[in-house]
């Protein structure tokens, strides 16, 4: 049931993408709906009609390629993004700024395309001629599927002219990243490398205070003898301050280096497999908690606790 209220969310943005933005603001789009919209510029039919003719035949084509399950979906979006610009395409009026039409076009584009392919369905077209050349002739999917993007993109110069195809592969390139993130997740994650003398100190710390497993990967000692072992481990963005803050309470020399990854999965992401780790109803419970322990270690630290015994 989710996926189906994901396909008509979906469809319903990418709709509103095409029928408010592009259409009255001469903008296009890669792939079918792209050639759409350049047929209507051109001759000002409606996207509604020719966007469920070349979609229902690329699909009639190409059935035998596609997964049962995607081909039953792609039934149900095919209509219903037709169905949605022409309910939309009346009450839209343009923008006056081509720029700001073109940001919001990739946007609905984004969100209209994450929802769709994590509902298990495809928007139809080059997509599917890209299945039938691939089950043919070999070629590349990915790659295919590109040039037959970039195609109606290009073919956009002659009908819209240089300008307004620039706008549109500004649209597009906001469009892709949309979906990355619709599809992947806002909430980014940080993998930090900590280098240290007190390895035991601060992994233990990490695990225990911050819930978070860890990997050290053993170093060689360098020329002073000093044996400075690498922490590896991977948290969500808003639990870095609090790591920081954590290790420079145990070790106020660790170097400490932060990359910024796309991905992360399974561990600590997916449950509770260190016996010190703690697991919660909410993510505010869980911010509240972490908050709290980071002020506590920094608090009781080794360093702290000297100064108090000199104090």
């Amino acid at each position: 049931m989710k996926n189906y209220v994901f396909l008509i969310a979906g469809t319903f943005f990418f709709a509103a993408s095409v029928a408010i933005f592009a259409m009255p603001n001469s903008l296009a789009e890669g792939g079918v709906p792209g050639l759409t919209l350049l047929i209507y510029h051109e001759t000002n039919i409606s996207p509604a009609l020719t966007t469920f003719i070349l979609n229902a035949i690329t699909l009639l084509v190409g059935y035998r390629y596609l997964p049962k399950d995607m081909i039953i979906k792609s039934i149900v979006t095919i209509p219903l993004f037709s169905f949605f610009i022409y309910l939309l395409e009346d009450i839209a009026t343009g923008i006056p700024d081509p720029l700001l039409a073109a940001v919001f076009a990739g946007v609905f584009t984004g969100v209209g395309f994450g929802l769709i392919f994590r509902s298990g369905s495809t928007t139809g077209g080059t997509s599917t001629i890209a299945r039938m050349l691939n089950y043919k002739f070999g070629w590349e999917l990915t790659g295919t599927n590109f040039v037959l993007d970039a195609s109606v993109v290009v073919a956009g110069i002659f009908i819209i002219g240089p300008m307004y195809t620039m706008y549109t592969v500004l649209a597009l390139f906001i469009g892709k990243r949309v979906t990355d993130y619709v599809l992947e997740g806002f909430e980014a994650k940080r993998v930090v490398h900590i280098f240290s003398n007190k390895t035991k100190e601060v992994e233990h710390a990490i695990q225990t205070s911050l819930g978070t497993h860890t990997t050290v990967l053993k170093a060689e000692k360098n020329a002073e003898g000093v044996e400075e072992n690498l922490i590896y481990v991977a948290i969500p963005k808003q639990r870095l301050f609090y790591l920081k803050k954590l290790v420079s309470s145990i070790d106020e020399n660790a170097f400490t280096v932060v990359h910024t990854v796309k991905d992360v999965t399974g561990g600590s992401f997916a449950e509770a497999h260190h016996p010190g780790q703690k697991t919660f109803r909410s993510k505010k419970l869980e911010r509240r908690y972490y908050k709290k322990q980071a002020n506590e270690e920094s608090f009781t630290s080794p360093d702290n606790n000297t100064a108090n015994e000199k104090a």
